[in-house]
């Protein structure tokens, strides 16, 4: 993919670079190039990213505590919220990756999306500067900061906090694979949760660790509903 091919990215990142190649340095996965690869740039954009949730969240709730802030901003940082901002703003498309990776599903893959989202948060930092990295932050990350809520762990957490104080004792939720389908480059897993006492869970995922959330999830809100 040559440079000029990335021109077409700008309009949902807010900004026309003037130095193109670091743009595409941010969009390269090691697999394709592991010397020039956007691996600097992601450490980089981590530290933008962190800054820039923690001042806005900062501004936006001036009344919560710092440990409600800390739950807030771990929800809005965690993996699948860059990987839902490199969705929405359809970095996978502009992945410059090893054919090996493309066969094997890799502009699917969590961990490059998020990675790459970072890598390109440095790369609109250096080239645009803070605001242009802000700007970028605030418009992708919209969503995730509308569906903030009071309670901001993971579902698995959750269900272990809501397992211990509720069956003190008792033995920790325990997931098992219960199934597995898709091709290699697009796997599904199903993922059943047990806890002594309840019904087993199920939830489907394309990894073993979002199946496991979606059938924490699950559980939980069965017994939410029961109680």
């Amino acid at each position: 993919m040559r440079s000029r091919d990335l021109a077409g990215l700008e309009p949902a990142l807010g900004h026309a670079f003037a130095d193109p190649q670091v743009l595409r340095r941010a969009l390269t996965h090691s697999s394709a190039d592991a010397r020039a690869s956007n691996e600097r740039l992601e450490f980089l954009g981590d530290r933008v990213l962190g800054l820039i949730l923690a001042e806005t969240l900062y501004d936006r709730y001036p009344d919560d505590a710092e440990g409600l802030l800390a739950l807030k901003f771990n929800a809005l940082a965690r993996r699948e919220a860059c990987a839902a901002a490199a969705e929405n703003a359809d970095l996978s498309s502009y992945l410059i990756l090893a054919a090996s990776e493309v066969k094997s599903g890799g502009r699917q893959k969590a961990a490059i999306l998020s990675g790459a989202t970072e890598a390109v948060i440095a790369a609109l930092y250096l080239d645009g500067g803070l605001e242009a990295a802000r700007q970028f932050i605030l418009r992708h990350w919209q969503r995730a900061f509308d569906d903030l809520g009071r309670d901001m762990r993971d579902a698995k957490t959750a269900l272990q906090e809501w397992a211990q104080g509720r069956q003190q004792g008792r033995a920790a939720p325990v997931y098992r694979v219960v199934g597995r389908g898709g091709p290699d480059h697009a796997p599904q897993f199903e993922v059943e949760v047990l806890i002594e006492g309840h019904e087993p869970a199920h939830g489907i995922g394309r990894s073993k660790r979002e199946a496991e959330q979606a059938a924490a999830r699950a559980l939980l809100q069965r017994v939410e509903r029961s109680s």
